[in-house]
Protein backbone atom coordinates (compact mmCIF):
# COMPACT_ATOMS: atom_id res chain seq x y z
CA UNK A 1 0.00 0.00 0.00
CA UNK A 2 2.24 2.82 -1.59
CA UNK A 3 -0.36 4.73 -1.91
CA UNK A 4 -1.98 6.99 0.62
CA UNK A 5 -5.50 6.42 -0.77
CA UNK A 6 -5.06 2.61 -0.32
CA UNK A 7 -4.40 3.25 3.17
CA UNK A 8 -6.86 2.44 5.95
CA UNK A 9 -8.00 5.12 8.23
CA UNK A 10 -6.09 4.13 11.48
CA UNK A 11 -7.58 6.95 13.70
CA UNK A 12 -10.36 5.06 15.22
CA UNK A 13 -7.14 3.25 17.29
CA UNK A 14 -5.82 6.40 19.05
CA UNK A 15 -9.42 6.67 20.17
CA UNK A 16 -9.92 3.61 21.76
CA UNK A 17 -10.97 3.02 25.20
CA UNK A 18 -7.74 1.46 26.59
CA UNK A 19 -9.80 0.04 29.93
CA UNK A 20 -11.69 -1.76 27.60
CA UNK A 21 -9.14 -2.52 25.39
CA UNK A 22 -6.97 -4.88 27.72
CA UNK A 23 -7.63 -8.62 26.83
CA UNK A 24 -9.23 -9.20 30.48
CA UNK A 25 -11.45 -6.29 30.76
CA UNK A 26 -12.24 -6.90 27.30
CA UNK A 27 -13.79 -10.45 28.49
CA UNK A 28 -15.44 -9.06 31.89
CA UNK A 29 -17.36 -6.74 30.05
CA UNK A 30 -18.11 -9.04 27.24
CA UNK A 31 -19.70 -11.59 29.69
CA UNK A 32 -21.46 -8.74 31.67
CA UNK A 33 -22.77 -7.16 28.04
CA UNK A 34 -24.76 -10.57 27.56
CA UNK A 35 -26.43 -11.32 31.16
CA UNK A 36 -28.09 -8.69 33.55
CA UNK A 37 -25.23 -9.59 36.19
CA UNK A 38 -23.35 -12.43 36.95
CA UNK A 39 -21.12 -13.55 39.88
CA UNK A 40 -17.39 -13.52 40.77
CA UNK A 41 -16.92 -17.08 40.57
CA UNK A 42 -18.63 -17.42 37.44
CA UNK A 43 -16.53 -14.35 35.60
CA UNK A 44 -13.47 -15.85 37.11
CA UNK A 45 -14.22 -19.53 35.87
CA UNK A 46 -15.43 -18.24 31.93
CA UNK A 47 -12.60 -15.85 31.41
CA UNK A 48 -10.00 -18.33 33.28
CA UNK A 49 -8.67 -15.56 35.44
CA UNK A 50 -6.65 -15.64 38.81
CA UNK A 51 -8.30 -13.98 41.98
CA UNK A 52 -6.32 -11.78 42.45
CA UNK A 53 -6.20 -10.71 38.58
CA UNK A 54 -9.85 -10.67 38.22
CA UNK A 55 -10.30 -8.64 41.40
CA UNK A 56 -7.56 -5.97 39.94
CA UNK A 57 -9.84 -5.74 36.59
CA UNK A 58 -12.83 -5.36 38.20
CA UNK A 59 -11.44 -2.66 40.56
CA UNK A 60 -10.22 -0.39 37.56
CA UNK A 61 -13.64 -0.88 35.87
CA UNK A 62 -15.62 -0.15 38.96
CA UNK A 63 -13.48 2.73 39.73
CA UNK A 64 -14.31 4.01 35.81
CA UNK A 65 -17.66 3.74 36.82
CA UNK A 66 -18.12 0.49 34.20
CA UNK A 67 -18.90 -1.93 36.72
CA UNK A 68 -21.10 -2.34 39.90
CA UNK A 69 -20.16 -4.42 42.36
CA UNK A 70 -22.33 -5.54 45.07
CA UNK A 71 -20.80 -7.27 48.07
CA UNK A 72 -23.14 -9.48 50.31
CA UNK A 73 -23.25 -12.95 51.92
CA UNK A 74 -25.29 -16.18 51.13
CA UNK A 75 -25.21 -17.52 54.66
CA UNK A 76 -21.83 -17.06 55.87
CA UNK A 77 -20.24 -17.07 52.49
CA UNK A 78 -19.45 -13.49 50.67
CA UNK A 79 -20.68 -12.83 47.24
CA UNK A 80 -19.55 -10.68 44.94
CA UNK A 81 -22.44 -9.73 41.91
CA UNK A 82 -21.34 -7.88 39.21
CA UNK A 83 -22.96 -5.52 36.76
CA UNK A 84 -22.42 -3.42 33.99
CA UNK A 85 -23.41 0.13 34.80
CA UNK A 86 -25.06 2.18 31.90
CA UNK A 87 -21.93 4.19 31.09
CA UNK A 88 -19.73 0.27 30.91
CA UNK A 89 -22.64 -0.66 28.41
CA UNK A 90 -22.10 2.90 26.09
CA UNK A 91 -18.47 2.43 26.93
CA UNK A 92 -18.33 -1.43 25.36
CA UNK A 93 -20.76 -0.63 22.32
CA UNK A 94 -18.80 2.45 21.86
CA UNK A 95 -15.43 0.36 21.59
CA UNK A 96 -17.33 -2.49 19.78
CA UNK A 97 -18.14 -0.27 16.80
CA UNK A 98 -15.26 1.48 16.62
CA UNK A 99 -13.41 -1.93 16.33
CA UNK A 100 -15.95 -3.32 13.93
CA UNK A 101 -15.65 0.11 11.59
CA UNK A 102 -11.58 -0.80 12.03
CA UNK A 103 -11.93 -3.97 10.71
CA UNK A 104 -14.41 -4.12 8.30
CA UNK A 105 -12.32 -1.22 6.28
CA UNK A 106 -8.89 -3.38 6.09
CA UNK A 107 -8.07 -3.84 2.61
CA UNK A 108 -8.38 -7.25 1.43
CA UNK A 109 -5.24 -9.22 0.57
CA UNK A 110 -6.11 -11.52 -2.22
CA UNK A 111 -2.73 -13.16 -1.57
CA UNK A 112 -3.91 -15.10 1.46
Amino acid sequence: MNNSTDSPDLSDLADLDRLVHEPARLAVMALLYVVESADFTFIMNQTALTWGNLSAHISKLEEAGYLDVDKTFKGKRPNTMLKLTTQGRTAFQTYTAKMRHLLQNLPRDENF
